[in-house]
């Protein structure tokens, strides 16, 4: 069955990678294939075609998220060079842009990021990128590098995340898959109202067995948006969510254990026991409401305004220990805008403040085999943050423009350890930063353009860095500063059927925070010293049919390249020198390439092959993870009955070669314990049902 599969598809690529290549481009565009004239771009408020956008964007739209298994939305991500997404375990997330996760021994940390008009990412800088499904993002835009002038803490970048489909229609979606290891995903999503008064309800339940021992999931989320234009002035827009998320969490092996069954959960060691003896797994439960209100005061001026609330429950019984967080959090953001032509020039500035507050409660127990001992901490975090930011954009006549922008940022972590007699409280604010950032863009033709850009950006450790630091709060631990260096260029050729985006970036990072994993266990940071983190990041694509009347109507074929060259420059710790070192946790390289096509039947078809560079799994540079080839693959057949019923059927498979390879090590693990065996081939199928 797996052979006819294989050839099958490679048939189907080999058909339409020669057919009719010497096809038009039509004036009907059914999909995302021009980049440049379709997608507008919101980051950094300016809401523009990416061609005009002097800075390093990526946007994944619903081709990209479709191409795959629609279980998540990893592998649609890891398409767009320098971002990396990874999947310890089914639901255990990471995410590292131009090495981000260096930092972030699970969760999303150091990335800023944007559900809608809210910021998703917590006061203390971590973000549950897990409480959501597949089908709550509708497009994603990720801002590679820092975007501290605008959004920020976070050097690693920041994400925006689009829940709302841009052409809005009433009805109803019933999507359904199934795969290997006992993986169901179910969504039913109804949208009802008028286009003045839109509103969206959305249900997913999706289970696994997962590939390793303990490491099942299981995964609720219930969703609702509205969207209301009150006025021809004034636009409402509420969402809120509840996530409940369980997931076990297997643990790290080290290289023995990995080549000796790979599927294994952590062992016990001694008189420490396993990861399936303690139960090891995350209870999490979340939920999130947001109100924006859009309001166009007149012709020059228009103001954006959001509040939230959240509120999660986090529970982890681990290896070490067993704890549990209670974390509510409020927050806003409210951004002015300013427009003026000038001539034959036009100037918009953005101006405007976000601020966050959050109230945490973390208590760790000692873990005995999945329950609650003896209490043996007790914290309190109470943490706020806030920044005004500045943004200018004049565009110029003869193509050029320019862009200059900066914040002040300001936080502050207060702890109070209840479990202390008497209590201890520390208080840790640190100095104001002010990031600033300048891009300069031309627009060499209509259709391509260059820019430039000097941006500064800053990341303070987030409330667990701290408090995990030998139990205390600040008493080592500083911010991050950096300084990006970026080159662009980006356009389209041949009547828009060659799309290119090329970046070559130079940052310097210093006071680096990194993870250490002691013996027992325990999560700890230091500040590395400094690191130059130098890449190179290219995307290219090639309509090689457009025309709807020929039986391939439509193909494409693309490519993805990074290259990172990020190294210590100046870390020593005790008598241990690591600089020059390779920074562990990025591969040098990675090639991702697609080819992509659909007939005038309704079939298509998508291929997708990744090459990883090895990976170095400690500062010392004594032990990595080999590189590994993926290749993975979705046929489909959609079709529209009586102009209003949609069907679509699907199937698939992922890691076609059966590589074995790690997937989200951990860095810096005690005694080796780096690796996170991935799933070897998997299959799957689904159907979606649109009325």
């Amino acid at each position: 069955m797996r052979t006819a599969f294989l050839i099958f598809l490679f048939f189907f690529s080999f058909i339409f990678s020669f057919a009719q290549s010497n096809t038009q481009v039509s004036g009907k565009d059914t999909s995302d294939y021009r980049m440049l004239d379709r997608v507008i771009i919101k980051a950094y408020e300016q809401n523009r075609k990416l061609i005009d956008i002097a800075a390093p964007v990526s946007f994944t739209g619903q081709d990209q998220l479709n191409r795959f298994s629609n279980n998540s939305i990893l592998p649609a991500l890891n398409e767009s060079p320098g971002v990396r997404m990874e999947e310890r375990s089914p639901a255990s997330y990471r995410l590292n842009i131009r090495g981000s996760s260096l930092r972030s021994p699970f969760g999303v940390r150091d990335i800023k990021i944007y559900y809608n008009d809210i910021p998703l990412t917590d006061p203390s800088g971590n973000t549950y990128l897990n409480a959501l499904s597949f089908y709550n993002f509708q497009s994603i835009e990720i801002i590679k590098g820092p975007a501290a002038s605008l959004y920020g803490a976070g050097i690693g970048g920041a994400m925006l995340i689009h829940s709302m489909p841009s052409d809005w229609q009433k009805g109803i979606d019933l999507n359904y898959s199934f795969g290997s290891f006992a993986t169901n995903n179910f969504n039913t999503t109804i949208r009802f109202g008028e286009n003045n008064n839109q509103n969206q309800l959305s249900y997913s339940h999706q289970t696994s067995n997962g590939y390793r021992q303990q490491s099942q999931m299981r995964r609720d989320i219930v969703s609702f948006e509205t969207k209301i234009k009150s006025t021809e002035k004034q636009t409402l827009h509420a969402y809120a969510f509840y996530s409940d998320l369980y997931y076990q969490t297997p643990g790290g092996l080290t290289l023995t254990e990995y080549k000796a069954n790979q599927s294994q959960a952590r062992p016990h060691a001694g008189s420490n026991a396993g990861a399936v003896e303690n139960k090891a797994a995350i209870y999490q439960k979340e939920v999130v409401v947001g109100i924006s209100d859009e309001y166009n005061i007149n012709q020059s001026w228009k103001n954006s305004t959001a509040v939230y609330g959240s509120y999660t429950d986090f529970t982890n019984p681990s290896i070490r220990v067993y704890e549990e967080r209670k974390e509510p959090h409020f927050g806003g953001r409210t951004v002015f805008q300013y427009k003026k032509q000038i001539g034959e020039s036009s100037l918009q500035i953005n101006f405007g403040a976000e601020a966050q507050k959050g109230f945490f409660n973390t208590r760790d127990f000692k873990n005995k085999l999945g329950t609650q001992d003896s209490l043996q901490t007790d914290d309190n975090t109470n943490i706020w943050q806030y920044m005004v930011f500045a943004q200018a954009d004049l565009k110029l006549p003869h193509g050029w423009s320019i862009t200059a922008g900066a914040s002040l940022n300001k936080s502050s972590v207060q702890n109070t350890r209840a479990s202390n007699v008497p209590q201890t409280m520390q208080t840790q604010t640190f100095q104001n930063k002010i990031p600033p950032r300048i891009a300069l863009l031309k627009k060499i033709t209509a259709s391509i353009s260059v820019f430039g850009s000097i941006a500064g950006g800053f990341s303070t450790p987030t409330t667990a860095e701290l408090v995990h630091t030998n139990g205390t709060i600040g008493t080592n631990l500083q911010p991050e500063d950096g300084i990006d260096y970026e080159l662009g260029l980006r356009g389209s050729l041949f009547k828009g059927k060659l799309y290119f985006d090329i970046n070559t970036f130079f940052f310097d990072l210093s006071n680096t925070i990194v993870q250490r994993i002691d013996t027992n266990n325990v999560y700890y940071y230091v500040n590395a010293g400094a690191t130059k983190q130098n890449g190179f990041e290219s995307y290219v694509s090639y309509i090689l049919i457009d025309h709807p009347h020929h039986f391939i109507k439509q193909s494409k074929l693309w490519a993805s390249y990074a290259l990172d060259d990020f190294h210590y420059t100046d870390f020593k710790q005790l008598s241990i020198d690591y600089s020059g070192k390779y920074m562990p946790g990025v591969p040098k390289n990675v090639f991702v390439v697609g080819i992509d096509a659909e007939t005038i039947m309704g079939i298509y078809a998508n291929l997708t092959y990744t090459y990883t560079d090895k990976i170095w799994l400690n500062d010392a540079n004594s032990a990595y993870a080999g590189s590994y080839n993926l290749l993975g693959a979705r046929v489909g057949y959609k079709k529209t009955f009586a102009k209003k019923i949609k069907l679509e059927l699907f199937a698939g498979a992922d890691n076609i070669f059966n590589t074995k390879y790690s997937l989200g090590n951990d860095i810096n693990a005690a005694v080796g314990r780096y690796y996170n065996a991935a799933a070897g081939v998997n299959y799957f199928a689904g159907m979606r049902l649109g009325i």
